[in-house]
């Protein structure tokens, strides 16, 4: 099929939900989307993603709809590729794929936030390869192998936590506990990479250690938390450029290798 020029205009969408911030990159257009995770409705501010976790579905679809509805060319049906936490299941999936229908696309692929990450920055998926996300409200951390996730951990806990008078503890006990406030992201996620290195059997932890972890989100801003990382993991600490957009630019880039398959066309 010959693709009509609104398809040729506005062939996709790749989408980045936070609980803090959503951000969009649409076919076309050079400049990424970026604003609050809040929609209004009764009056008040609704905040319907949290923790990494869509608690509002159709809060989630009137805020999409503010933010791309009046961009969608009238008779278009946009290919959306959408990031999704790598531990947030079955039940995220389910209720983004409800949500994102008022933007009235074509196809949903969803693609796991590390492997974005990994996507915007250009990194060899052929070796193992450790993603540290720190984002406002969710920590994560993940292991690919060849492109996919073989392991991942994630806590509740991100920067917006770093400005309250007390912060949750570790969920495990680090080697070198930091009393800071960005200490606690940093033996949260040493923890985590802890666990991981005791729970694998093969070298392959390990290797993506020696190799360095990239760094996503807005924690990978925070000085403290790069080199805090880096010496409780004993490993190099790579923040990617311009981290808190690095899991849509990777979708984006994603998207357009789709569009570039047979399979992506109707």
């Amino acid at each position: 099929m010959i693709p009509t020029p609104s398809r040729r205009l506005f062939a996709g969408i790749a989408l980045d939900l936070g609980s803090a911030r959503s951000r969009a990159w649409t076919s076309g257009r050079r400049m990424i989307l970026d604003v609050p995770t809040v929609t209004f409705h009764g009056g008040g501010a609704v905040y319907p993603i949290r923790r990494g976790a869509i608690v509002d579905t159709p809060g989630t679809a009137r805020m999409l709809d503010r933010l791309l509805g009046h961009r969608l060319p009238r008779f278009g049906r946009p290919l959306l590729i959408l990031t999704a936490p790598v531990l947030g299941g079955v039940a995220y999936r389910a209720e983004a794929r409800v949500a994102v229908e008022v933007l009235r696309p074509r196809a949903v692929l969803t693609v796991p936030t590390a492997r974005a990450v990994a996507s915007a920055a250009d990194a060899d998926l052929a070796r193992p390869l450790l993603v540290v996300d720190i984002g406002a409200h969710l920590t994560e951390v993940a292991l690919l192998a060849e492109g996919a996730v073989v392991d991942a951990r994630h806590t509740a806990l991100g920067t917006s936590d770093l400005d309250r008078r007390t912060s949750p503890a570790p969920p495990l006990s680090s080697p070198s506990p930091d009393p800071s406030p960005s200490g606690h992201i940093t033996d949260c996620v040493a923890a985590m990479v802890t666990a991981m290195l005791e729970q694998d059997r093969s070298p392959r932890t390990r290797e993506a250690l020696r190799r360095g972890a990239l760094l996503a989100g807005g924690g990978a801003l925070i000085p403290d938390i790069s080199c805090g990382l880096a010496a409780q993991l004993h490993a190099p600490v790579k923040p990617v450029p311009a981290p808190h957009t690095a899991a849509v630019r990777g979708a984006a880039k994603l998207l357009r290798a789709a569009h570039g398959h047979p399979s992506a066309h109707p």
